[in-house]
């Protein structure tokens, strides 16, 4: 018996799906998927999509993935990282990626984009080594803290807030943007002392874990309370869609400075 693929690649001129697979890549997979491959072979930032089926079979075994998903999601991470020539979580160049939910058709409460994941306290130094600008590589770790504390793990976007108007009003600035290289690396300490109250551990510093955590909180997202109630106005009846893909995909940074 064939094994069943979970997983589809996209990039370096190629895809392993195309448009006609909505309903297993859900819409943002299926497009990215089209315009990798020939005859668009657009310039895609290289990455996978793991399809509905897992969403499906994740609900079905109670909130648990389907045997063999961590082995295959494995292997086209190293694909991902041959692709870019850069692995997750390396101290010296990282590679970065954004993590997003995508169903056949968009609907609201599904989880928001994740970017900027796989930077931590070593390879946000790799990142201002590389773009060879400090302040954008910490403003990236900040915003990353913050997406992934809110929109992976529940703690709330006001705490996140507080913190950096605490910031901008002891220093007298009204705009992010003023912050510095300096506030920023408080920010992020700050964060990341707000993360371990809220959540009784510390902010992951595994890339992997990172991404496992935002991957199960886009599955979880199809189920919430909104997505659910936004289905019912619709008619959209259980089983109609399998439910939600999860696309990985590289980001692409050029020089900052």
């Amino acid at each position: 018996m064939a094994k069943t693929k979970y997983v589809y690649f996209f990039g370096d001129g190629d895809a392993e799906g195309d448009e006609s697979m909505r309903a297993e890549l859900g819409g943002k997979g299926a497009n990215l998927a089209q315009m990798a491959k020939a005859p668009l072979s657009l310039p895609v930032p290289s990455g996978f999509t793991i399809s509905t089926d897992v969403c499906q079979a994740y609900y079905k075994l109670d909130r648990n993935y389907p045997a063999g998903l961590e082995t295959e999601v494995a292997k086209y991470l190293t694909k991902l990282e041959k692709s870019m020539g850069k692995k997750l979580g390396d101290a010296k160049d990282p590679l970065l990626v954004s993590v997003r939910s995508g169903a056949a058709i968009s609907m609201p409460g599904m989880m928001d984009t994740i970017l900027n994941l796989g930077l931590n306290d070593e390879s946000v130094l790799g990142l201002a080594d590389k773009t060879a600008n400090p302040r954008f590589a910490w403003d990236a770790y900040r915003r990353f803290i913050q997406m992934f504390g809110d929109v992976a793990m529940g703690v709330e976007h006001a705490k996140f807030e507080a913190i950096i108007d605490e910031v901008k009003s002891h220093r007298g600035i009204k705009q992010d943007t003023e912050l510095n290289v300096e506030e920023l690396q408080e920010i992020v300490k700050k964060y990341k002392v707000l993360y371990k109250k809220e959540k009784g551990e510390d902010f992951p510093q595994d890339p992997k874990v990172q991404m496992w955590a935002a991957i199960g909180a886009v599955f979880g997202s199809w189920m919430n309370p909104r997505a659910i109630k936004y289905r019912e106005l619709n008619n959209i009846k259980e089983g109609a869609l399998k439910g939600t893909a999860v696309t990985v995909m590289a980001m692409v940074f050029g020089n900052k400075g």
